[in-house]
């Protein structure tokens, strides 16, 4: 890979390229708080179209735009309605979707708010924006760190728990959130809260390896996801309905 190709996924993160468990449990959550039968359907950050796909099991108008060129073409190769567009200008109309899918995109974007007001603006009185986004709390960043002017892949530890400034000079590609900053972007969008919780992984590399393990912690993490422990979990997972 060139180091323009090392660049772009760095700043635009890798999307979910195979089908595994743990998007598997993310679109029944996603089916849980939003109705999809027969919706117009929007993936924000569609990437290859990996939930394109899937969605499509429940409706025929499910679109989807990526900033990246060449995802994009490769999912025109196979999927209708997919556009190359960046969140911040979504190339629909107004009031035009029932439901919108932005799933771990919001911390790559230029501009996070402008990027929320954008599909608000496009989604219909009682639509639903249904959002992934990586949450502060967690133990690890995800996505690597810059240490040194050079970029280290990994899940690092206690990254996110360091002081903002000092984490953003170790992680200036990628936005985490806590609770009250990811209600923030929401401020002046009339909205109501179907639910703001935390989710924790799915395992799904550390079940290819260890499948005992995975399994272990899928019933130990998920169980906190009902207490109060769930604010540790790895993502945020908001559902708001269009007032």
């Amino acid at each position: 890979m060139s180091d323009e190709k090392d660049l772009k996924a760095i700043s635009l993160g890798h999307p979910s390229y195979v089908w595994r468990f743990g998007q598997d449990r993310r679109l029944d959550l996603i089916q849980r708080y939003a109705a999809l039968e027969r919706k117009r359907i929007l993936d924000v950050g569609c990437g290859l179209g990996t939930y394109m796909k899937k969605l499509r099991a429940f409706s025929n108008e499910v679109y989807g735009v990526d900033i990246d060129p060449e995802k994009v073409a490769q999912a025109q190769e196979q999927l209708e309605h997919v556009f190359l567009a960046p969140a911040e200008e979504l190339p629909f109309p107004e009031a035009y979707f029932d439901v919108i899918l932005l799933h771990e995109v919001l911390e790559h974007v230029t501009d996070d708010r402008q990027a929320v007001r954008e599909a608000y603006r496009v989604a219909k009185e009682g639509g639903r924006l249904v959002i992934f986004v990586p949450n502060r709390l967690y133990p690890f960043e995800t996505h690597g760190i810059y240490w040194r002017g050079k970029y280290h892949f990994g899940n690092i530890p206690l990254v996110n728990y360091l002081p903002l400034r000092l984490r953003n000079r170790l992680c200036p590609h990628v936005r985490t959130y806590t609770v009250r900053g990811l209600r923030q972007l929401f401020i002046g969008l009339p909205h109501h809260v179907i639910v703001h919780t935390q989710i924790y992984p799915g395992y799904d590399n550390l079940a290819y390896r260890h499948p005992a393990l995975a399994r272990a912690l899928r019933k130990v993490t998920y169980a906190l996801e009902s207490t109060p422990l769930r604010i540790f979990g790895l993502s945020h997972l908001l559902v708001v309905e269009k007032a």
